[in-house]
This record gives structure tokens, sequence and C-alpha cells, in this order.
């Protein structure tokens, strides 16, 4: 079953307040990223998810709106606009429908370049992040291994030093943006035991270095638009300049890295599941069953107000959260929470919303079924749903 773009956008909009507190910036950035996601990704993206690709044209263009710059300071170009702008950008984003042009883009922003900005040189900051902003070059993280997912600690690629070089040996796997991009942030093991939290550093890899190879495309369930892979180093030759912020002192930036990806994954189970509403709404009000609509039926309007009600509280959780990382203060405790609440939310809400939608919603081509199969990475990537709760346990 095939449907167009312009048949996925909703009648009926769900949209709840914005949080007291933003700006006028931040309402500017609003309206601006949700025409954008109305004029260049929707009427797209169906042929993207065909192709499993995402034009470079694409990254481009949100260069030369600004898009790509909102976590970089404004003496590399950026416009250090801090979190409440990152989960405003992640959540009109994730409003297109398609995760997978969502988790390719914010994987760029707001997961992988930034720590050039956070921890980089100024020589690291002034040849890598103009390209980066701009959209000439995508960059991807590459942290996750066939063994060493949530666990970190567990990562093996290791990297040896070799006069003015390292040379690193190892693997990554599930790493997006890695087919396509240009740079790979890259954390490897450059000191200690096998394992274990210390002697981790990170390093900017161009994905053309000798010994870098693509092992496989990954076939995915979800996400089809963004492209993930494999990755093996044989003997890759980085610079010793490459090396990115403290020598061993890596896994402390990961984790920073991690609670920024934290904040972002409750603004696109916020987006996600207000889009997939919406569509239910639509559809709800015109199906007719039993001589009434669908929306005629209590049952149908109580389960799909409680569903609202769950999104609200994880949008004011994410909107709170970013205001206090924005304020200067901790906030890992929150990030946790939304890690391992949001995405068991939005599964709730895709798969209640298909069920109404009956057999319409289990057909490829009709978007909540997409929606449902894009949010369930959402309960693994960044941090499984139970490491969460444990990492939430910890600090309470």
């Amino acid at each position: 079953m095939n449907m167009s773009a312009s048949a996925e956008r909703s009648e009926a909009g769900f949209r709840l307040a914005d949080p007291v507190g933003l700006d006028e910036s931040h309402r500017m950035l609003r309206e601006q990223v949700r025409r954008f996601v109305e004029k260049e990704i929707v009427p797209h993206a169906d042929a993207w998810e065909r192709e499993g690709k995402i034009p470079r044209a694409l990254f481009r263009r949100m260069g030369d709106l600004g898009f790509l710059g909102m976590q970089h300071e404004e003496a590399s170009g950026g416009t250090e606009m801090g979190a409440m702008a990152s989960v405003i950008f992640g959540e009109e984003l994730s409003r297109s429908g398609f995760g997978g042009v969502t988790s390719s883009v914010t994987v760029h922003t707001d997961m992988s370049a930034c720590h050039i900005t956070r921890v980089g040189t100024p020589e690291q900051k002034a040849k890598w992040l103009p390209d980066l902003i701009s959209g000439r070059k995508v960059c991807a993280i590459g942290v996750t291994e066939a063994g060493a997912g949530s666990d970190v600690a567990g990562i093996r690629t290791r990297a040896v030093r070799d006069g003015d070089h390292w040379v690193i040996n190892g693997t990554k796997m599930f790493i997006t943006n890695a087919v396509y991009g240009d740079l790979l942030i890259l954390a490897a093991r450059t000191s200690g035991p096998e394992t274990g939290a210390r002697g981790l550093s990170l390093f900017i890899v161009p994905t053309d270095t000798p010994g870098f190879k693509v092992a496989a495309k990954l076939e995915k369930h979800g996400w089809l638009c963004s492209d993930t892979a494999e990755l093996v180093f044989e003997d890759m030759r980085v610079p010793a300049q490459n090396m990115l912020g403290e020598e061993n002192r890596g896994f402390y930036a990961i984790m920073r890295g991690f609670e920024h990806e934290r904040l972002m994954i409750g603004s696109f189970c916020s987006g996600e599941s207000s889009r997939a509403l919406e569509l239910t709404l639509d559809y709800v009000r015109t199906r007719r069953a039993f001589g009434k609509t669908l929306w005629e039926q209590q049952v149908v309007r109580q389960k799909l107000a409680e569903l609202a009600s769950r999104v609200a509280l994880i949008r004011a959780l994410t909107y709170q959260t970013a205001a206090t990382l924005d304020a200067g203060r901790p906030a890992s405790i929150e990030t946790a929470m939304i890690k391992s609440v949001g995405p068991e939310i939005l599964h709730d809400v895709v798969h209640g919303c298909l069920q109404l939608h009956g057999g319409t919603g289990y057909m490829r081509g009709t978007p909540i079924e997409r929606m449902a199969r894009d949010a369930r990475i959402l309960r693994i990537g960044g941090g499984a749903t139970e490491v969460m709760l444990e990492e939430v346990a910890k600090r309470i």
C-alpha cells in the first residue's frame, strides 16, 4: 500500500503548549525547523527510505540554515544555542515521522561533532568544524562494538603509539553515518587492561584513512534511510594530533556525550509520539464501525487521552531537564530517567495507535507502520531500558 507524502500530513493537530521560559529565538527556531520538515523532508523521505540513503544536499541545506551549528561556539561558526535548542530541533525533526532522518542528522549535530567543540584543540576546531557546521562533511560516533554496547568499559579496539601516529586495530558495530559519512569520532583503548573505564581515548578519523574499512552496510528493522555499518580497522594509522581530548580520559567525554544523547532521545519520543497521535486522531474521527466513528467509542477516546497524557509527561521532563542543563546544573539522574521511560512511552503510543488503525496500520506504506518499526530501536540504542533503570537506581 502506498501513501503520498501529502496524504501523511495531519488535519488534526496535537501540539502541547510550549514551556514557560522559551525566548523568541527558540520560537523562531521551532517555526523554521517545522517549515523545513514540511518542505524539504516529508515530500522526499519515502524515496530515501527505499534508497537506504539520505542525500548530502539535505545536510548542506541544513548547514546553510544554521541547523548544524547550534552545539558549536560562535568562534567556529556555530550559534551556541544550548540544550533547549537541541530539544526543539529534535522534537520537530521527529514530527516528520521518519526516524531515520532524525537519527542521521542528530548523530551528526548532537552526538559526534560536538565532541570536537567540547574537548578539541583550537587547531582541531579550525580544521574540522567549518565543514561539519556547513554540512559539507558528515560525522559519526564510533563507540559501540559487538561486545561493548551499553557497557562502554568493554571496548576492545586498541590504539598503540608509533612515533607521530597511533596504530589502531579493532571493530565497531551499529555505527550510524559510517557508510556515507566523512569523519568518525572513534573510541579506542590506549592503555591499561583489555576492559575497564580507564585507558580509553578519542580520535578524529577521516573515513578515507587507509586501514578504515566498512565491513558491511547493515540492514535494519527500521530507520531505513539512515546508513548503519560494521567497521573494521586494520593497522589504521592516525596522526597523533588527531587525538581528541586528553589521553586515557575518553571515557568521561563519552559519558558526557551520552547524557546529551539521552536528552535528545526524550525529544524524539515527544515528537514521534505527538505525530502518531495526530495521525490516529485523524483516522478515528473518520473510520466508522458499528454505526459510529471510532472517536465516538468511549474506549477509543479514553485510550488516546491516556496516551496523550503520558506524552505530555515525558515532554515536560525533557524540557525541564534541558533548562536545568542550560542553567549549568547537573541532571544525570533526569537524563537517565528520560532514556528509561521515554522510549517505553513511545513504544506504547505507536503500537496503541497502530492498533486503532486496524489492518490499515499493519500495511507497509502507511506512516504509522513505519513509525512503529522506527520506534523499536530507542528502547535499545543509547543504553537499553534495563541499563538505564540501573543508572537511575544508582542515583536514587
